[in-house]
């Protein structure tokens, strides 16, 4: 049997960037414990001129989809999509996250994915 974690504070991991459609987040295993994160991931675009503005996003756990979805974007101005699930992470195991975006007439201006361990 293995002995407790000696960990105190719950775990936080963020990964973001600007101006890209792509972004990973790969969470290391724990040895000990039984983990549950709540993941936050959200995209803003900004519509340009001209057409029928739409985006999207879709995100994969561990190299299988979870969430997709694609909206139209606001004309003229900035837009969002945001998802919220939680995951269980059983002990020695990592967690892999992946965020793409879809455009069509809207350029993205920041992508996030915030993975927060429950206490």
């Amino acid at each position: 049997m293995l002995p407790p974690s000696s960990r105190t504070t719950p775990e936080r991991w963020v990964a973001e960037t600007r101006g890209r459609g792509l972004l990973k987040l790969d969470i290391p295993p724990d040895a000990a414990r039984t983990r549950t994160f709540e993941i936050s991931c959200s995209l803003q675009v900004q519509a340009r001129d001209g057409g029928q503005a739409w985006h999207g996003m879709k995100v994969l756990v561990d190299g299988a989809q979870q969430w997709a979805r694609r909206v139209p974007t606001h004309e003229g101005g900035r837009d969002s999509l945001d998802v919220r699930f939680r995951k269980t992470v059983e002990p020695g195991r990592p967690l892999r996250l992946s965020v793409q975006t879809e455009l069509h007439q809207a350029a993205p201006l920041a992508l996030q994915v915030v993975a927060e361990e429950e206490a």
